[in-house]
Formats: C-alpha cells, structure tokens, sequence
C-alpha cells in the first residue's frame, strides 16, 4: 500500500514539481497553505509531511507547532522544504521538532532519498514501539496475576473476610471516580494512575500473613495484648513490600501498596495507628482505604457479629466524619453509597449462586 505525503507550499511550481518527482512511489497530495494541510488533516492522516517555511497567513514554524501541540498529530514527520540555509532557521526547526530539511532547487533522487530514510526510520520506530506497549502489557498482567494471587493468599488465612480485598478495590475505584467528578483532591487524583492505583489497594491487608492463626481467626473480642499483636499488620504490610522494593527500580504501585498497607487504620482526629497522623498528613491511600474498609467490615458477617444493614453501616460512617474519617470523602462516600451496596450485594448474590465462595 502507497504512503501517503503531504506537500504544503504556496509556489504552484513547487508543488508540481515535488508531485512530479514523487507520484510514482507514493501518493502525492499538494496542499497551498497551512490552513488547507489542517483541514485535510481532518480527513486524512499521511505518513509524512514536506513543508514550505515561507508561507503568508501562517508560516511552516507556526504550523509545525500546531502540529506538534496536537495529540493526533504530533507523531507525523514533517520535512522543511525551503530556500532559507541559514543555521538559526535549522536550529529552531530541530528544537519544534522536524525531522530533516531538504533545499530548494532540490534534485528527485535526493529527496526521495530522504524521504524513504525518514519513512523507514518512523515506522521502525512504531514497530518497536508497539513491541514495548506489548510488553509493557504482558508485565502489568502478570504483576497483576502475582499480587491478585499473594493478595488472596493473605485473605484466604483470615477465615471470616472472603471477598474483602476485591470489594475495598472496587469502593475505591468508586470513590475515585466520584472525587474526580466533584473535583476533590483534584491536584492529588489526577497525577495517579488510576488504574494502577486501585489494584495496589488489594494489598492493604498484606501484612495480616505475619499474625498468628489463633489471633487473626479468633472466633470472640480479642484481648488488649491479642488486639496489639492484630495492629501490628499495619507495620508489618510496611515491611512486607519494603522487602520488594528494596530489589526493584522505584515504582509507583509498592509505594501506592505501602501508604494503603501502613496507614489505612490511621483516624482524621489523630487517634489511629500505627503512626496517629491526623488529617491531611495521612496519605490519601489511608484516608480512601479507611471508609472502604470499615464500611466492608460493618456490613459483612463475622464470627464475633452480625452484619450491619447498609443504613446502619452508613450512618455510622456519616456520624465519625471528621473523627475517624476525612470529612470531604465520606461526603463523597454518602453520594455514592448505593453504588457500594450494589457491590455488596452483587457478591452475596454470587455467593448464593454458588459462583463464589465466602
């Protein structure tokens, strides 16, 4: 299949004879000012650009940063097809981001040249950019597939919280998508990767792997000395990834799992553990796990208790905003507290179903 050039220039004569030398191996589109290439570029997407500098209305330094600013389009090629030879010209077509310039009277050979070596080079760059993107995917499914499984693996000891690390996820991924509509935290929610984000909250509980089994599945109220050793996972979730950082590059989902794993017993009014920040100093990861978290536990069953009614369970939420919990996210979490019970009761209804087991 023909590649596709655009040539842009406002001389009629250029614009023959760019098609002349051209046309036979590729297709030729002859265009005679900018504003003509851009409207085109609505239509058309060509595989490079030759563009004249010295054009009226907007010259090729102008549309070429316009091209550069536009996301759809920044990534075509563009040749400055010029008689201007001066070396501050050049430099500042480099610095906008063209690719080569070809002068004017050209030669055929030459520019065909030039063009096939700008073409190969742009499409082998989209080749091995699309062998990293693979990749880049094929590594994120399988650090999914290993934290998913380690994640369950903690969850599974904890013989009454079946579920508990999938729907936290999802409550947060809720609570995201609400605050970023209100605009809460907007600073904060828009500089995270959202996605990696929530998968990240599934390890919030990792630290549960290092409490003894006669603690962690203890059937009544535990003692002050057992309720101790159960706060500990906090510092131990902590430790537990710091392990794995310590053999990694820097990366952004173990410091995301870190502050959900150390911080989300943490309390607004400072009363929480393991560290008693208050307010805005505990990490955003403590602050959304905190509601996520006690809302699961509140309406699920547990060996020590009944589950509360989804009322009961918000309400007591509503009551400790701004004690136990940020006051601007349980205003968000009351907003979309129907979305939280219908995560609820999608998973006891799975339950029921026999799909899963608590």
């Amino acid at each position: 299949m023909q590649k596709t050039i655009f040539v842009v220039d406002d001389n009629d004569t250029n614009l023959s004879m760019a098609e002349e030398a051209l046309e036979e191996q590729y297709q030729v589109l002859t265009l005679p000012s900018a504003a003509k290439m851009f409207a085109l570029l609505e239509k058309i997407t060509p595989d490079l650009i030759l563009l004249d500098i010295e054009m009226p209305e907007m010259d090729g330094f102008e549309a070429l940063q316009l091209l550069k600013g536009n996301e759809a389009h920044g990534d075509i090629p563009v040749m400055f097809l010029t008689s201007m030879t001066d070396a501050a010209v050049e430099v500042r077509g480099f610095q906008l981001g063209v690719v080569d310039f070809v002068t004017k009277p050209f030669s055929a050979p030459v520019l065909l040249n030039r063009i096939k070596t700008h073409l190969n080079i742009d499409e082998l760059i989209r080749e091995r950019t699309a062998q990293l993107q693979e990749k880049t995917i094929q590594l994120q499914h399988l650090q999914n597939a290993i934290i998913f499984g380690f994640a369950d693996i903690v969850e599974n000891r904890d013989e009454a919280t079946g579920g508990h690390v999938d729907r936290t996820a999802t409550y947060i991924e809720i609570l995201l998508n609400a605050m970023e509509s209100d605009g809460i935290y907007a600073e904060e929610i828009n500089a995270l990767d959202k996605e990696l984000f929530v998968s990240s909250a599934r390890l919030h509980d990792v630290g549960k792997i290092s409490i003894p089994d006669d603690i962690l599945n203890k059937p009544g109220k535990l003692t002050d000395e057992e309720f101790a050793e159960m706060k500990t996972h906090t510092t131990a979730g902590e430790h537990a990834i710091d392990q794995i950082a310590s053999r990694t590059d820097d990366d952004e989902f173990l410091r995301n799992a870190k502050l959900f794993a150390g911080y989300h017993h943490e309390r607004w009014d400072g009363k929480g553990y393991p560290h008693g920040l208050s307010e805005e100093s505990i990490p955003i990861q403590g602050r959304l796990m905190a509601i996520a978290d006690v809302y699961d536990a509140l309406v699920s069953e547990r060996p020590y208790k009944k589950p509360f009614t989804d009322e009961e369970a918000v309400q007591l939420i509503m009551e400790n905003r701004g004690k136990q919990f940020d006051p601007f996210i349980a205003d968000v979490f009351f907003k979309v507290k129907d979305q939280f019970h219908s995560v609820r009761h999608d998973y006891d209804d799975q339950v029921a179903a026999g799909l899963l087991h608590k």
